[in-house]
């Protein structure tokens, strides 16, 4: 069997010499995996030869020869994005899809090759010119082989066996409530690196100290010890350091003047980093975030999360996003409801969705899909999902924007739950500890008083948890007369609430599904709600009507989540200006506050 060539992604991927094989891709539906197995169910990529496969991509040397595929008149699809949206049989669909695509090449001696991948859901077989790359599980963190001794000078065939099916012990589970969009949904390159290249880098402010840039360098290739000099031109910053036999250094670097990102001025510094022949360069603010007590500070100033939560989907024109425009429209839809913070839910949202959040001023919440069931005894689960957590932390810690690193949502306490997650937790403050790690927990329930206890919640930064008053439990009427107890001297941050509403819908306020009902419920939240004394943050579910096969009355839903403050048509529904006119009265409360 073939080894995998599978690599660490290169940091700022996008930063490098690259082709993109985005485009129109061949694509054949293979639900029995006749591509991928012999008649005995033994894969072919498996056997002594390595073929037989979809992969080989084979043609007919004849009339007389018998072959059962043919890519070459086979349908499209467009790269990035999902299958579910582009062919009508492919709505519903869960399986085997193979894709290929055919692009030239010219590789040059002495230069290593990457194939580089943002996401393909869930389950990825690479193949490069009839032979296997290797494989990838999770569909949203972004994976690379290395294919410099396996490119073709000229014509080369690449070949993804994606596989969305849902599985009880991968990460998330068989039970989600948001559409198991499959295929090739992010971008896929073809990058050039030089013999010696930067392969990853961290240069962020150190945890809690506006005046020290830390982190480290990582180089990769040919020489690993190299000088490096990482320079930031506007700032007068510029210094060297010398990396190790493993190809690594430290960075320490004291700073005096910072324009300091922010929300009200999202300011990006043009960072090079050079050595070995090499030369990267990135665009990327520095920013303090920590917790005092309840409350959060940015910068040292005490700042309260006006958010919202979305999903990565595009409602106007079905299916995930294709393209940075896609991902401003729902960060701009954000920014009129006077957001200065998003929840992107429920699993890793694209590198370029976190890269205008760092232009755009927004602060992110960042969450991997550890969501609801997850099969918390098994290794093997546990080991996908500390692999998605890192991996996810390792390609945005350089974004200002992230503030929070979330580790689950909406996960029943027991003690497997507890030591999985925790570690989780543990994971996220190791790799990085300049940021809050947090998790979307449960409240408990006893009469009219909500209690928020949960051993989690000891390794938190946040006190963060999901609860429904007024839509699964209560009406809009009784919600008021429950109270929380928060046990935790940490600021809280209400990571959901809602209510569904078909826009254009109209009733009065105690007629579910309509906008009133909606907007009276978001009305008696903020009431509620601000009886907690540590309030700090709060997104609201959803930004946008929203996917899911659990959704299926056949009037109101549809098979679309309907607790959007935006339609699928892009209708703003009547609570998307009242929680603007709450996030308009908080963000005058907080003006003017001093640092601390």
């Amino acid at each position: 069997m073939q080894a995998s060539s599978l690599m660490a992604p290169t940091q700022n991927i996008y930063g490098r010499n690259h082709v993109s094989l985005d485009g129109r891709w061949s694509y054949i539906i293979d639900p029995y995996e006749n591509g991928y197995y012999d008649y005995r169910h033994t894969p072919f990529d498996q056997s002594e030869s390595g073929k037989g496969g979809f992969y080989d991509d084979r043609k007919p040397k004849d009339r007389t020869e018998w072959v059962e595929y043919d890519f070459d008149r086979a349908p499209t699809l467009t790269v990035p994005g999902d299958w579910n949206s582009q062919a009508e049989k492919l709505q519903l669909y869960e399986g085997t899809v193979w894709l290929r695509q055919a692009f030239q090449a010219d590789p040059k001696p002495g230069k290593h090759y990457a194939l580089y991948f943002g996401a393909v859901n869930y389950e990825a077989h690479v193949y490069l010119n009839g032979k296997k790359l290797g494989m990838h599980k999770g569909g949203f963190t972004p994976f690379q082989f290395d294919v410099t001794d396996k490119l073709a000078k000229g014509r080369n065939v690449v070949v993804v066996k994606a596989d969305n099916t849902r599985h009880q012990d991968e990460i998330p589970t068989v039970n989600t409530d948001w559409w198991n969009y499959g295929g090739i949904t992010r971008d896929v390159l073809l990058a050039e690196l030089p013999a010696t290249y930067i392969a990853d880098y961290k240069v962020q402010l150190a945890k809690g100290d506006a005046h020290r840039i830390e982190g480290f360098i990582q180089m990769a290739g040919d020489a690993k010890a190299q000088q490096v000099t990482v320079a930031i031109p506007e700032a007068g910053i510029r210094t060297t350091v010398r990396t190790d036999a493993n190809g690594r250094a430290a960075l320490n670097v004291p700073v005096d003047k910072l324009v300091y990102w922010s929300p009200e001025q999202p300011k990006l510094y043009t960072v090079e980093l050079s050595g070995g022949g090499d030369k990267v360069v990135d665009r990327i603010g520095f920013r303090t975030i920590e917790t005092r007590g309840r409350d959060i500070l940015l910068n040292g100033k005490s700042v309260f999360l006006r958010g919202i939560s979305l999903h990565e989907e595009n409602p106007l024109i079905p299916g995930r996003p294709r393209g940075p425009g896609d991902m401003r429209m729902l960060l701009q839809w954000a920014k009129e409801m006077n957001c200065n913070y998003v929840r992107l839910a429920h699993y890793p949202h694209s590198e370029e969705m976190i890269r205008l959040a760092d232009e755009m001023g927004l602060m992110v919440w960042a969450e991997v899909p550890v969501y609801w069931t997850i099969s918390w005894t098994n290794p093997d689960t546990y080991a996908n999902a500390h692999a998605q957590l890192t991996d996810l932390v390792t390609r945005d810690k350089n974004r200002a924007s992230v503030v929070v690193w979330s580790v689950g949502n909406e996960t029943p306490v027991s003690a497997p739950r507890n030591a999985f997650m925790g570690n989780l937790a543990k994971t996220a403050h190791a790799l990085d500890d300049t940021r809050l790690v947090t998790a979307a927990l449960e409240i408990h329930r006893k009469g009219s008083d909500i209690t928020v206890e949960d051993p989690l919640a000891d390794l938190l930064d946040l006190a963060s948890f999901n609860e429904y008053a007024g839509w699964y439990w209560a009406s809009n009427a009784e919600m008021l007369n429950y109270r929380f107890d928060v046990r935790y001297d940490k600021p809280v941050v209400i990571s959901e609430f809602g209510a569904e509403a078909l826009a254009g819908y109209h009733a009065d306020a105690d007629t579910r599904w309509s906008e009133e009902y909606q907007d009276t419920l978001y009305r008696n939240q903020f009431r509620m709600l601000s009886a907690i004394p540590g309030l700090r943050g709060m997104t609201p579910w959803v930004l946008v009507d929203f996917r899911s096969p659990r959704r299926q009355h056949p009037y109101f839903q549809d098979f679309w989540n309907r607790k959007g403050l935006i339609s699928n048509g892009g209708q703003k529904k009547r609570a998307f200006w009242t929680l603007k006119q709450y996030y308009d009265d908080v963000q005058r409360r907080y003006e003017g506050q001093p640092a601390r």
